[in-house]
């Protein structure tokens, strides 16, 4: 069986379940349900000291005063190791160039980058470089890579992780602990972007997002302070940060988060239907899957082309037996049969291993809407007509998902009842012609009764894009922004103050 497509999504497409908003680590700039994190109180807290409010240097940064200062390293243009240093994820980006990358490995480097450049060139930290916008990767500015921050440190319930991990050296590193936590599937996406849009993935209707289990965060915020927000120690940046979406507020360097126990065993499947049987097969797949216990988490991938292909996929935390009488709820009502069905029990790493998409490099143009209450599945379907090399990925939420507020966290849409990703593949020359047509599907997701849109998949086109992202909590996000960085040294395209 081609391991591409044994898993009900293709690997190219399972990978952006994990992707991230901003720049990697630059803050909002995956039984029984778990309890969420402490709620901190809506109504904003001081901060420690209070930041300068001067107007910032304009003069271009001291570049080898700064190398002298890092423990890391500082590659400018025409430097070996540039060109390949400065890339992010997205292969369309390879074009942009930064004034500089540093490479930190401390906190304190983190420190001295800010200090050194705030205010005089645009500065964007990276984990793992996945922004959907190329945000991470700014012309003529600073990317903070920290990558190198990258430990995973479990003991007992918690988990230290630093900010430049990846997400398969964050499950490797809760594996040997017996311990889990919800996130995403693509390997080389950095917890820190991840984390800070939310945090969707495959346990989420059981464990809730990535967010949920975050209890402090390390934080350099733009005048070079270093910190530690939580629950009880700046409540209102920590309420921020579980949400808020990459690129607006500092840089975290390090989180904390309350682990799981690993589940024993989970068993993934895949559901192959025949082409155009799609719109069937989401309208009962709507209803199926918010009648689900939390325990399973499942999408559905329409591939387009004429006709559109379409397949489920998902994982149950539980055996085979519990998962067969589900999904013969879906199958009895979709007015289809499966062409192919594929079910396999494996233990937590094994299962994050299935899930896993392609490390390498790609060229693509993505966006989202969200899926609150049923939509109009045949209008929905019509939408990838005839798009051959496009993907329409739809995660189902609810669950744990749902349980806090909508303004417990800056995570807005907690009612969701799915996510829905436009994803496509792009080349240099085809961009143009394919963000056109992304724009059109993201049109057409609307008028089919798919509105907002998940921070984590950053459109620079998406209409409203303040409103989709964070809806009411908006405000909320701007007014923590403008109180720990009230000159907009992390000013992007979509940062919530611009």
């Amino acid at each position: 069986m081609d391991s591409e497509h044994d898993q009900g999504v293709p690997r190219r497409a399972f990978l952006r379940i994990a992707g991230v908003s901003a720049a990697g680590a630059v803050v909002a700039a995956c039984g029984p349900q778990s309890p969420p994190a402490p709620v901190a109180s809506t109504a904003p807290a001081p901060a420690t000291s209070t930041p300068p409010t001067s107007r910032l240097p304009t003069a271009p940064p001291n570049w080898d005063d700064l190398r002298s200062q890092l423990t890391g390293s500082l590659l400018r243009p025409g430097a070996d190791g540039y060109e390949t240093a400065k890339h992010g994820f997205n292969q369309l980006f390879d074009g942009n160039n930064p004034v500089a990358v540093a490479t930190v490995a401390t906190p304190e480097d983190v420190q001295a980058c800010l200090k050194a450049a705030a205010g005089r060139v645009t500065i964007a930290a990276r984990s793992g470089g996945h922004s959907y916008a190329g945000y991470s990767v700014p012309q003529g500015g600073l990317v903070i890579d920290v990558a190198a921050l990258n430990k995973v440190d479990v003991q007992g319930g918690k988990a230290v992780i630093g900010a430049g991990a990846k997400l398969k050296d964050v499950y490797a590193g809760l594996a040997r602990a017996g311990r889990a936590l919800p996130a995403g599937s693509c390997p080389t996406v950095g917890i820190a972007g991840l984390t800070l849009g939310g945090g969707i993935g495959v346990l989420a209707r059981k464990y809730g997002l990535t967010c949920d289990h975050l209890s402090s965060a390390q934080v350099v915020t733009a005048d070079g302070r270093m910190l530690t927000a939580s629950a009880g120690s700046e409540p209102d940046l920590f309420w921020a940060l579980r949400g808020g979406g990459g690129g607006n507020f500092g840089v975290v360097t390090e989180f904390t988060f309350d682990t799981e126990p690993a589940p024993p065993q989970l068993t993934v499947f895949s559901l192959h239907f025949p082409a155009g049987s799609g719109a069937g097969v989401l309208a009962a797949w709507q209803q199926w899957i918010a009648a689900m216990p939390p325990e399973l988490w499942a999408n559905l991938v329409l591939s387009g082309g004429s006709p559109v292909q379409c397949r489920v996929g998902g994982c149950y935390v539980g055996d085979t037996a519990g998962l067969t009488t589900l999904l013969n709820n879906l199958t009895t009502n979709a007015g289809a049969r499966p062409t192919q069905r594929v079910v396999k029990t494996l233990d937590y790493p094994g299962a994050m291993k299935y899930f896993e998409g392609s490390s390498n490099r790609q060229s693509f143009v993505a966006s989202s809407r969200i899926i609150t209450t049923p939509v109009d599945a045949a209008k929905l379907v019509a939408v990838a007509d005839g798009r051959p090399g496009m993907d329409l990925l739809i995660d189902g939420l609810g669950g744990a998902v749902a349980g806090p507020a909508k303004d417990a966290t800056a995570f807005w849409h907690r009612d969701a009842l799915a996510s829905v990703q436009v994803y496509a593949t792009a080349t240099a020359k085809t961009r143009a012609k394919v963000t056109q047509s992304v724009g059109d599907v993201v049109t057409g997701l609307a008028a089919a009764g798919a509105g907002g849109g998940y921070v984590n998949y950053i459109d620079p086109a998406l209409p409203d894009w303040k409103t989709a992202y964070y809806g009411d909590n908006a405000k909320r996000l701007q007014e923590v922004a403008q109180k720990y960085d009230p000159l907009n040294v992390f000013r992007f395209g979509q940062g919530v103050v611009s």
